[in-house]
C-alpha cells in the first residue's frame, strides 16, 4: 500500500473504534417529539417597574425553575432563547393545564392587610383593593406590605399530633421577616374573628389565603419568621398548591405563552420504530442498487454507507444533538445522500479507464477521486449551507434537523474519502480484480452511459424548448397556489392543532356537530391517520381544550390527545416572516457562492432552477390540499441545496470540457457534459428516492408530509438541474461577452500545450 493508503486505512480505523465505542456506551439524547412530553415558549413582556432584556429574563428564568421543580417534573428543562424567550420543555407531562397555570401566574405575590369587609371600604376613601376572599367575600384591603420577593421557602406538611391536619409553612428572608412581623402585629391589634384580623395573601389580584393571627399572638408583637404557619381547612393537593406559589414568588416580568407543543409517548416510539424500518430498508435497498451498478467497488461504498451510519449517530450522541422527528429524519435522508461522493469519484474513474488505453484500474480510481473532488466540495458546501439556514433561521425541531443533516453531510464525506477510497485502493491493488471487468465494476462502462453514447441526443439543439416546458410548469404550480392557495399551518398562521385517538371510531360530520352543540363551531375536524381525528381551531386556552376533548368523548369513548400545537398570533408571524427571510437568504447566498466558485451565467442559471423548484414544489402542495408547515420549510430548504448540488456537477463538468476545447460552441460542450454527468444524476437520485419512499410508506403521517416534499423535491431539481438550468445558461451565454474559462495550471505537467499530467502511480519507465 501507500503512504497515503495506510494513513486513510489507519484514520478510517480510528474514527470507526471511536464511534462504536460511543455507540455502545452513550445513549441519545431524544427530543420531546420523541420521548413524549410538554414543550413551551415564552415571552416575557415590559412591566411597570423592569424591561423585557437578557438580565431580567434570566432572573425571570430562575423563578419559572424554583416553580417547575415543585411541580414534581422529572428532567425539566428551561433555557433562554434571544433576549426574551424561555423555552420550557417538560418531559411525559401529557397535560399542561396544570403547569401553564402555575408558569403563567405573573403577578407580584403580595401581603396586604385587611382593614374589614368590601363595601365598607367602598364607601371609604382609604387606598387598596377590594377582592373575594376563598369564599367569596369581599375584603377591603391595604397596601402592599411585602411581596413574593421576601420569601425564602414554603413547604406544606401535615400535623397529626395538635390535629390542625395539612399546614404550609413561611419562611423570609430577614428584611422581609421584620415586615412580616410588623404586619402581623398590626393585625393582632384587632379582636379574634374580626376581619381586619386577617392577613391577604394575593397572586394574580386573586386572594390564596386570607388567614386570620392566632388569638395567642400579642398586640405589635407578631409572627418571627420561620415559625409562622398557615392553618385552615386544606386537603393535601391544596397546600401543596399554596405553598408552590407562596415558593415560586413573584417574576420580574409578566411572560405570555406564545407556543406550546405536546406529544404523546406513543407518537414518539412509533415514529422511532417506523424510523428504524425506513432507514434499514432504504439503507438496504441503496446498497444493494449501488453493489448492482458498481459491482465490487459498490459493495465497498456500502460497506463504507454502514461505517457512515454508525459515525453520524456517534457524532450526534458526543455532541449531546437533541435528535428531534425531523432530525431524524434527516439522519435517515443523509443516508441517501452520503452515495454522492462515492457515485461521483467512481463515474470520474470509469471515464479515466475508458478514455485512456492502458491504464491500471488502481491508477484510474486515483484519479477519479481527484477529478471528483472539485464538485464534491462545491455540491456539500451547498448542502452545508442550507443546513445552516435552517439551524439559524428556523425554530424548534427544524434546527434539530438542521445540525442532523450538517453532522451528514460531513461524515458522508470522510465515509467517501477516507474510508470508501481506502477500501477501493486496497482492493484495486489485487490482479484478480483488475484482470475480471465484470467484478470491479468500473473497467466496463455503465449501461445509462452506453445507451447514451449509442443515441447521442443531442438536448440543446434548442434550448427554448425546454425553457417553455419549465415555463407552463411553473404556471400551473403559480394556479395552484392562486386558485387552491397555500394551507399554511398553525405553525405559520396561529391557532391550536389537536390530535385525538378514540377508543369507538368517530367520522368526521359526526365530531363537527359534536363540537358544535358544545360551543366548538369554528373548529376545522380532519382525519389523521389510523383513523384519529385532527381539530384545528384559532385561540384556545387549556380549559377550553378541556372542554373540547370531553365533547368528543361522548362520541367516541375514551379520548387520548396525541399530539398538541399551540401557536400564538404574534409568533405565527413572525415564523411565516422568518420563512421568507430564510428562502432570500438562501437564495442569495447560493448565488454569491456559485458566482465566485463558476462563471456569474452558471450561477443565475442554478439560482434560475433554484426558484423554479421552489415554486413547483409549493405549487404542488397546494394542489394536493398538503399543509405548509415548519416541516415543510425543512424540507424545502433541502430541496435548495439538492437542487444546486446537481447544478453545480453539471456546471462543473461544463466549466472542465469547455476549457479543454475553448473553440468548440459552449451548446455542444453542454450536451457532452450533461450526457457525462446523468449516470451520476440517476445513480444518486435512486439512492435518495430508495430513503424517502421508505419513509412515505413506513414513517407514518408525522414524516409522511416531509418525504411526500422530498420526493417531489428532488424529481423536480433533477429536472431542472438539467433541463432548466442549463438552457438558461445557454441562454445567457449567448448574450455575455466573457471569454471561456481558461484551462487549470496542474504540477507535474511538462511544457507545451498537450502536455498532460502524469499519474502518480506512474514512475515514468517505458518498455
Amino acid at each position: 500500500m501507500t503512504r497515503a493508503t495506510t494513513v486513510r486505512a489507519v484514520l478510517a480505523a480510528a474514527v470507526l473504534l471511536v464511534s462504536v465505542l460511543i455507540t455502545l456506551t452513550m445513549s441519545p439524547r431524544l427530543g420531546l417529539d420523541l420521548q413524549g412530553g410538554t414543550r413551551m415558549v415564552l415571552q416575557a413582556k415590559d412591566s411597570a417597574t423592569a424591561k423585557a432584556d437578557r438580565e431580567s429574563t434570566d432572573r425571570t428564568l430562575e423563578v419559572l425553575r424554583r416553580r417547575i421543580d415543585s411541580l414534581g417534573v422529572s428532567e425539566p428543562t428551561l433555557t433562554r432563547s434571544g433576549e426574551d424567550r424561555i423555552i420550557v420543555e417538560l418531559p411525559d407531562v401529557q397535560d399542561p393545564r396544570k403547569a401553564a397555570e402555575v408558569i403563567g401566574r405573573t403577578a407580584q405575590l403580595s401581603f396586604h392587610a385587611v382593614r374589614g369587609p368590601g363595601p365598607e371600604q367602598e364607601k371609604g376613601k382609604a387606598a387598596g383593593l377590594t377582592l373575594p376572599d376563598e369564599e367569596g367575600r369581599l375584603l377591603a384591603l391595604g397596601q402592599a406590605r411585602l411581596t413574593g420577593a421576601g420569601v425564602k421557602d414554603a413547604g406544606a406538611s401535615f400535623d397529626a399530633q395538635q390535629g390542625a391536619g395539612w399546614t404550609v409553612a413561611l419562611d423570609f428572608h430577614k428584611g422581609a421577616g421584620r415586615d412580616w412581623t410588623r404586619l402581623t402585629g398590626e393585625a393582632a391589634c384587632h379582636p379574634a374573628q374580626d376581619e381586619r384580623r386577617r392577613v391577604a395573601i394575593v397572586l394574580d389580584d386573586r386572594v390564596i389565603s386570607s388567614p386570620q393571627v392566632a388569638p395567642s399572638v400579642g398586640c405589635n408583637v407578631g409572627l418571627p419568621s420561620g415559625s409562622t404557619q398557615i392553618t385552615g381547612s386544606f386537603g393535601a393537593d391544596e397546600a401543596r398548591d399554596l405553598a408552590l406559589l407562596i415558593k415560586g414568588g413573584a417574576l420580574p416580568l409578566p411572560v405570555e405563552i406564545v407556543e406550546q407543543r405536546t406529544v404523546g409517548p406513543t407518537l414518539g416510539a412509533a415514529a422511532i420504530d417506523a424510523s428504524a424500518r425506513a432507514a434499514l430498508i432504504g439503507a438496504a435497498a441503496t446498497a444493494l442498487f449501488i453493489t448492482f451498478v458498481y459491482r465490487l467497488f459498490g459493495a465497498l461504498a456500502a460497506t463504507a454507507l454502514a461505517a457512515y451510519g454508525v459515525i453520524s449517530y456517534a457524532a450526534l450522541v458526543a455532541l449531546g444533538v437533541t435528535l428531534t422527528l425531523p432530525g431524524l429524519a434527516g439522519f435517515v435522508l443523509a443516508i441517501g445522500m452520503a452515495v454522492d461522493a462515492n457515485v461521483l469519484a467512481f463515474e470520474r474513474a470509469r471515464e479515466e479507464y475508458a478514455e485512456r488505453s492502458g491504464r491500471s484500474l488502481r491508477s484510474a480510481m486515483t484519479a477519479g477521486f481527484r477529478n471528483a473532488w472539485s464538485a464534491v466540495a462545491d455540491s456539500n458546501v451547498t448542502t452545508l449551507i442550507a443546513a445552516g439556514l435552517l439551524f439559524f433561521l428556523g425554530s424548534g425541531p427544524v434546527k434539530g434537523f438542521g445540525v442532523t443533516l450538517a453532522i451528514g453531510v460531513l461524515a458522508s464525506m470522510f465515509s467517501a474519502l477516507v474510508i470508501a477510497r481506502a477500501l477501493t485502493e486496497i482492493a484495486s491493488r489485487s490482479r484478480f480484480v483488475g484482470d475480471y471487468r465484470g467484478v470491479n465494476g468500473i473497467a466496463r462502462p455503465g449501461r445509462v452511459r452506453t445507451w447514451l453514447a449509442r443515441r447521442d441526443p443531442q438536448l440543446f439543439r434548442s434550448p427554448r424548448r425546454w425553457l417553455l416546458i419549465s415555463t407552463v410548469l411553473i404556471t400551473v404550480a403559480g394556479l395552484g397556489i392562486v386558485v387552491r392557495g397555500v394551507d399554511l399551518g398553525v405553525e405559520f398562521t396561529g391557532g391550536r392543532l389537536v390530535e385525538y385517538s378514540t377508543s369507538r371510531p368517530v367520522d368526521v360530520e359526526t365530531a363537527r356537530t359534536v363540537l358544535a352543540g358544545a360551543g366548538f363551531g369554528d373548529a376545522e375536524v380532519t382525519t389523521a391517520g389510523a383513523g384519529d381525528l385532527s381539530v384545528r381551531t384559532g385561540d384556545l386556552d387549556d380549559h377550553e381544550e378541556h372542554a373540547l376533548r370531553a365533547a368528543l368523548a361522548e362520541a367516541g369513548g375514551d379520548t387520548t390527545k396525541v399530539r398538541d400545537e399551540l401557536i400564538g398570533p404574534s409568533l405565527g408571524d413572525e415564523l411565516r416572516r422568518n420563512a421568507l427571510i430564510a428562502l432570500a437568504v438562501a437564495v442569495l447566498v447560493q448565488l454569491a457562492y456559485l458566482a465566485v466558485r463558476f462563471r456569474w451565467t452558471f450561477a443565475l442559471a442554478s439560482v434560475a432552477a433554484l426558484v423554479h423548484d421552489v415554486i413547483l414544489l409549493v405549487g404542488a402542495f397546494a394542489w394536493l390540499g398538503r399543509t405548509v408547515d415548519g416541516i415543510f420549510l425543512a424540507a424545502l430548504l433541502t430541496v435548495i441545496g439538492y437542487s444546486v448540488n446537481d447544478s453545480v456537477v453539471v456546471f462543473d463538468r461544463v466549466r472542465e470540457l469547455w476549457a479543454k476545447a475553448r473553440r468548440e460552441s459552449v451548446t455542444t460542450i453542454a450536451d457532452r457534459a450533461v450526457l457525462q454527468t446523468v449516470p451520476r444524476t440517476v445513480n444518486t437520485g435512486m439512492g435518495a428516492l430508495f430513503i424517502l419512499a421508505a419513509l412515505a410508506v413506513l414513517g407514518g403521517d408525522s414524516l409522511e408530509d416531509f418525504a411526500l416534499a422530498l420526493l417531489i423535491g428532488i424529481c423536480v431539481g433533477t429536472y431542472s438541474s438539467v433541463l432548466t438550468a442549463v438552457p438558461v445558461a445557454l441562454t445567457l451565454e449567448k448574450r455575455a461577452k466573457t471569454p471561456p474559462p481558461a484551462r487549470k495550471r496542474a504540477s507535474g505537467r511538462t511544457s507545451g500545450a498537450g502536455a498532460k499530467r502524469r499519474d502518480p502511480l506512474d514512475n515514468g519507465a517505458r518498455v
